[in-house]
């Protein structure tokens, strides 16, 4: 059932992503272009995304149990520490200079072409690099 339910959600979220053309790396790019051609289409999807969304954390709040029986996760710690900065700042980065994220990136692989593929090619290479990136950052630092 889980599988089922995270199927029809990614299938549900793709689809949302192509039908608003965030597939389209000119688009979110066109986004971040505030001082040249601003296209401000992606304000639309992020408040079609973040209204429902917030109706959907209040409602999972009063659960005990997930739809597919399984317990609800204690929420986030709502703190703002060094892994929050760094990991929004290299996503911000990588967002603006490809003008793509992991989903869209997925999504794009259906018509993208080599350019998708390379992208998600380094996506994967970094996230394969993290753990022993992040045990080598949260290492003690030697005595002086």
């Amino acid at each position: 059932m889980r599988n089922y339910f995270a199927f029809l959600a990614g299938g549900l979220f793709g689809a949302g992503l192509f039908i608003s053309g965030m597939t389209d790396t000119r688009k979110v790019q066109g986004w971040l272009d505030i001082f040249g051609n601003w296209d401000p289409t992606l304000a639309f999807v992020m408040g079609g995304a973040i209204i429902p969304m917030a109706i959907a954390w209040r409602v999972a709040a009063k659960r005990r149990f997930a739809l597919t029986g399984d317990a609800m996760p204690p929420p986030p710690e709502p703190k703002l520490g060094r892994n929050l900065v760094m990991g929004s700042v290299l996503f911000g980065m990588g967002w603006g200079l490809v003008g793509l994220c992991p989903g869209p990136a997925i999504a794009s692989l259906s018509y993208g072409g080599v350019e998708g593929l390379v992208f998600l090619a380094a996506m994967v290479a970094g996230m394969s690099a993290m753990p022993s990136l992040r045990a080598w950052l949260d290492r003690p630092a030697a005595a002086q």
